[in-house]
């Protein structure tokens, strides 16, 4: 019953599946350890609980997904007000794996199979995230304009980014024939590629690559992100082709891209 109207409740509010899903895990989880109504659960046994997993080395995103859950469910379910008083737990700020623009290049030119070269190119060269990427359609593109929209990308906004010139006849041999609603990168039966599909194939050219930095398929938006920084695009226009809602997010990649910082020399 409680899993029911958590998910409905979540879908009219216009939240993800992805999240939808975790909220779920999280609900039921939460009600198998107390084994009672989960807005009977006291601060008291929260904190103890969570201090639990942090004892056993789960993430903070982790801890913050439980704590978010469960206020969720006793303000929107429940209807009550969150008696829970304790923050949330900090995150630790790590700075983004980012690629050279010569180890970018190495790992596209390691991957034989053309429809995957292309596509791992699109992500860096526009910045996607391989959400985006998987679900790209042909009616996305403006070839002409040089443009993508983005519609509905995380946070259920639409945005536009750049489309490399470089890729332009690439891309117009892989959508020929194909129609607007379809998928630019399918699968070989057809269907549309998964996540996981995507991020083996970055993995696999970064291995073959000989690139030794611990990227994943993100660090070629991160990457796309810290190149344009170093070529003096503003960060307000960053950050929109980046889709970030606020501009602290993207500042991020200022701390990885410095000149100036990159010009002192070791004392040593």
């Amino acid at each position: 019953m409680l899993v029911g109207k958590l998910q409905e409740q979540m879908r009219v509010a216009g939240y993800s599946p992805k999240s939808i899903k975790s909220y779920t895990i999280c609900a039921k989880k939460l009600y198998g350890y107390f084994k009672k109504p989960l807005n009977q659960i006291t601060e008291d046994e929260f904190g103890k609980f969570l201090a639990g997993m942090a004892a056993r080395n789960y993430a903070p995103h982790t801890l913050n997904l439980y704590h978010a859950s469960l206020k969720y469910v006793v303000t929107n379910i429940y209807h009550q007000p969150f008696a829970i008083g304790f923050a949330y737990t900090k995150r630790h700020k790590k700075l983004p794996v980012v690629l050279s623009r010569r180890e970018i290049q190495v790992i596209i030119s390691s991957i034989v199979n053309a429809k995957h070269r292309l596509m791992v190119a699109l992500a860096y060269g526009s910045g996607l995230r391989v959400s985006e990427v998987v679900g790209l359609r042909v009616g996305d593109l403006d070839l002409n304009e040089l443009t993508i929209l983005l519609k509905q990308a995380k946070g259920k906004k639409d945005r536009l980014t750049v489309l490399p010139r470089m890729l332009k006849a690439d891309l117009q041999n892989a959508v020929a024939g194909k129609m607007a609603n379809e998928l630019v990168f399918q699968s070989e039966r057809g269907g549309r590629l998964t996540v996981r599909t995507a991020q083996v194939v970055f993995s696999r050219a970064l291995g073959k690559s000989g690139v030794t930095k611990p990227a994943s398929f993100h660090s070629l938006r991160h990457s796309f992100a810290t190149h344009l920084l170093e070529n003096g695009v503003d960060v307000r226009y960053v950050q929109e082709l980046l889709g970030h809602a606020n501009i602290r997010t993207t500042q991020i990649y200022t701390k990885v891209t410095n000149p100036k910082l990159r010009k002192i020399a070791s004392p040593l």
